[in-house]
């Protein structure tokens, strides 16, 4: 009995939620508007999880084309056993300031499979933390866009507002000097996850996950050459701690740890062994102009 009433009443707070109107599907390369936010279509390769753009269980993993305004916005792999997404994947062209006027959204094709805003409440180690950030959204309609469950995770609290948040500037600061494409356009990919623990859960339900890594590529029209990088950090308090950038090689030999397997992120394309220059941290005001990742 309480078991049913546990159902309910979670089913209940599930509809207080916004709707996010995206789109739950079999494959991310049956819908062009969603294939286009990885790089030459190609989708990561995560073994045991996605292969060759096949979902290894499909009643577990999920891909979203995540939709707003029945506009594709980015995409991403859902992992509804752990109730956290295992990536995020979105094309940066550039970026606005300023955070939207916009609550949490739940996808309701998942119905019990995500978390609810009461699993963060009273928590204020835990953040709910986007993987495509809202800081990197060009417009306001896509920043509202990354405010759904399906494209957060518990992530504490001090690594997101401090060790996360200056990363993210990195990675926009790098993109926007760095990639042109050949209309002369802001254009890089980006994937962004999550590798989920073993045991440790929010409210005994979504999963905490251990690591939290990032990495973009683009070719620079103008430059004639790749911007290729990655970033990744343990989700614990880092005391303000500045993660150092990677290269894309360094984060696919770390998540082969993780998978048990060959990891790669992104197209051939991209190489291994490029990095992008390490931009400057910035500071304190110019942080302070950016969305915030934690309401």
């Amino acid at each position: 009995m309480m078991g049913v009433l546990n159902h309910l009443f979670t089913l209940l707070l599930l509809s207080l939620l916004p709707p996010a109107l995206s789109h739950v599907v079999v494959k991310f390369s049956d819908v062009p508007q969603c294939q286009k936010f990885f790089l030459e279509g190609t989708t990561p390769n995560l073994p045991g999880i996605l292969v060759g753009g096949i979902v290894q269980n499909q009643n577990r993993y999920k891909p979203i084309c995540q939709l707003y305004k029945n506009i594709s916005r980015f995409a991403t792999l859902y992992d509804t056993t752990n109730k956290i997404p295992v990536f995020s994947a979105y094309t940066f062209t550039g970026n606005i300031s300023g955070r939207p006027s916009q609550s949490w959204m739940i996808e309701p094709q998942l119905n019990c499979h995500t978390p609810v805003n009461t699993d963060y409440k009273n928590n204020p180690s835990l953040d709910r933390g986007h993987l495509f950030p809202c800081s990197h959204a060009p417009d306001n309609d896509t920043k509202k866009s990354t405010f759904t469950l399906t494209n957060a995770v518990p992530q504490n609290h001090n690594f997101n507002q401090v060790s996360w948040r200056i990363m993210e500037g990195k990675v926009r600061e790098a993109l926007v000097n760095n990639c042109n494409d050949n209309n002369n356009r802001i254009k890089a990919y980006v994937v962004t996850g999550a590798v989920p623990s073993k045991n440790n859960t929010l409210n005994n339900r979504v999963n905490i996950p251990d690591l939290l890594w990032t990495a973009f590529c683009c070719y620079n029209n103008n430059m004639k050459n790749w911007t290729v990088g990655a970033y990744w950090g343990g989700n614990r308090n880092s005391s303000g701690s500045i993660l150092n950038l990677k290269t894309l090689g360094k984060l696919e030999a770390k998540l082969k740890q993780s998978y048990n397997g060959t990891v790669k992120v992104f197209h051939d394309n991209c190489p291994r062994n490029v990095q992008v220059q390490q931009v400057n941290t910035r500071t304190t005001e110019e942080m302070e102009s950016e969305c915030d990742e934690n309401l």
